[in-house]
């Protein structure tokens, strides 16, 4: 079973900003970039003109490096402790900073709209390609504001918030109703992440995972990767579906 330090967890808990360190090998951040950048250039070429320019959605169908990613011990089991084993997949997307820019995350904002005081909904996964520094645009964040229930203002923010500083290769956790925001990429190299939206089993995701991903993609998951999917709370769509023989179910039981 994957170690878990207790240290990171309680500050995820109480600052809403971790960092786990050393998650994911040099080689296989250099595979997840090569990916992502060929992912970013056919979107750029498809969809020029929408609102998130940049950002590739659904990663785990634009790559098998990607894909594979939902199944990252290290991170199943931090969201096991910090969330539920039966957590399951939001949103899976990119974070990328161009050269000389920031990017529709650069405002401060939260990915949660939900705030249920001491019950966690949603919590955030980066894994950064690049190192995150102070030059290339490290997220900032308000240690502390997913315990309130107002958001924090805008010069509030820029007082007190800090940056999130990591390097490629590590696993950022935060509670999806942390204050943050991208900041400019000063350089002159895109500066590339991958992040995850966690939430409860018994919640909506963005997309219909378990239809958009296709079954021969599925099935090289593990119990895991297909977990996050939601391929463990499928609705039925038919009585025949619904009386299934308990192997074959669709939402299995003790998913919360």
């Amino acid at each position: 079973m994957t170690a878990v330090d207790p240290r990171l967890l309680g500050q995820l808990h109480t600052e809403g900003f971790t960092v786990v360190p050393s998650v994911l090998a040099e080689a296989e951040v250099a595979a997840l970039r090569v990916e992502l950048e060929r992912a970013i250039a056919e979107d750029l070429s498809t969809r020029p003109d929408v609102f998130d320019r940049g950002m590739v959605h659904n990663c785990m169908v634009r790559g098998p490096r990607m894909a594979a990613l939902l199944d990252q011990p290290v991170m199943n089991a931090y969201l096991a402790q910090a969330m539920a084993p039966t957590c399951i997949l939001y949103a899976y997307q990119s974070s990328s900073l161009p050269p000389n820019q920031g990017n529709y995350g650069s405002r401060v904002h939260v990915d949660c709209p939900r705030h249920i005081p001491g019950y966690t909904t949603n919590l955030g996964v980066i894994f950064p390609l690049d190192d995150f520094t102070a030059s290339n645009g490290a997220t900032w964040y308000l240690p502390g504001s997913h315990h309130n229930e107002a958001l924090p203002s805008e010069d509030e923010f820029r007082d007190r918030a800090v940056r999130g500083l990591c390097q490629a290769g590590d696993m950022i956790l935060f509670q999806g109703r942390l204050a943050h925001a991208a900041g400019t990429n000063r350089t002159q190299r895109a500066r590339h992440a991958l992040t995850l939206n966690i939430c409860r089993s018994f919640m909506r995701q963005r997309f219909d995972f378990a239809r958009l991903v296709p079954r021969p993609l599925v099935d090289t998951l593990g119990p895991d990767g297909r977990r996050l999917l939601g391929m463990n709370v499928r609705m039925p769509t038919t009585l025949d579906e619904f009386y299934l023989p308990p192997d074959q179910r669709l939402y299995l039981p003790g998913q919360g």
